[in-house]
């Protein structure tokens, strides 16, 4: 194993809101050299930090919208979200869960705070991540993966370190429950401070890390601080996190597929024209509907 160092630490940028119950710091795609084709299959990464959102009787959120092309990964830290979509699906994604939505050859969605949740108030933090699915896959049917934080495979590293939970991929032989199409590793590391964990993906697989809570050490070097992205270079397989403090760090490993991206909003596809048959198609009502 060789040790994969750090490109660059990126601090979070300044936020802003999609629809009035997400505000987020875009990390993907971004500056710092962060673009689609760098972080590639991982096409946009949006985060929630921790932040107070009021009571209100009128949930919060984002109206109904398309998607085609790619998968969206919500992980939920703090807080609720309720979603539907065109298909009948729907659901709410709770504290510690994950939901794995393939919107592929496409779907229309809508996601708010979960009414309970909404009318208490309390702090909400999320990731999305979206996922490019690889050319002869843009077209296959949408499906939902709901992955409980009950149900979620997890590692306990010794010596009271944490907590690995593997969401997608594996770690030290314990796989996660996400189906993927192409190799994909997603994990949160929950350290207790002081605690230590290592990792190791193949070397052409783009990887990065966003401190959730808390901060640690890469490599025994580099302090990286809560919600800071950290960007590793193709040049090893292997690093190690320390939690200066008790932390939670989200993983992203991830094979390119090396494929053309066009991509226009809520459609990431390959070629301008499959964008345009994408406006079409959602004009002219093939995605399905939904009532906001």
């Amino acid at each position: 194993m060789s040790t994969r160092s750090i490109e660059v630490v990126v601090p979070p940028r300044e936020p802003h809101y999609v629809g009035d119950g997400f505000r987020v710091h875009n990390f993907i795609p971004g500056g710092y050299r962060l673009d689609m084709k760098r972080m590639d299959p991982f096409i946009m990464l949006d985060y929630n930090s921790k932040f107070y959102f009021p009571p209100s009787d009128t949930p919060r959120g984002v109206s109904v919208h398309p998607h085609r092309g790619f998968e969206t990964v919500t992980i939920a830290y703090h807080g609720k979200v309720a979603h539907h979509d065109s298909s009948g699906g729907g659901g709410v994604i709770a504290e510690g869960d994950v939901q794995w939505m393939t919107a592929a050859s496409g779907i229309l969605h809508k996601e708010y705070h979960e009414e309970n949740f909404s009318k208490a108030g309390g702090d909400f933090q999320m990731v999305q991540l979206w996922v490019n699915l690889p050319a002869k896959d843009k077209m296959s049917a949408p499906k939902y993966q709901a992955i409980t934080n009950d149900a979620m495979a997890k590692y306990s590293l010794a010596d009271n370190a944490g907590t690995i939970e593997v969401i997608a991929g594996e770690y030290q032989n314990l796989k996660g429950s996400a189906s993927t199409f192409t190799p994909v590793y997603l994990l949160n590391a929950k350290l207790n401070k002081g605690g230590k964990a290592s990792f190791d993906f193949p070397l052409n697989f783009n990887t990065g890390l966003l401190v959730i809570e808390g901060s640690i050490r890469v490599n025994g070097e580099e302090v990286v601080p809560t919600n800071h992205f950290v960007l590793f270079e193709n040049d090893g397989t292997s690093f190690e996190v320390e939690a200066s403090e008790n932390a939670v760090v989200l993983i992203l490993s991830g094979e390119p597929l090396n494929e053309p991206i066009a991509a226009h909003g809520p459609f990431v596809m390959n070629t301008h024209q499959e964008i345009v048959q994408a406006m079409q198609d959602f004009h002219g009502g093939k995605f399905g509907e939904l009532e906001d």
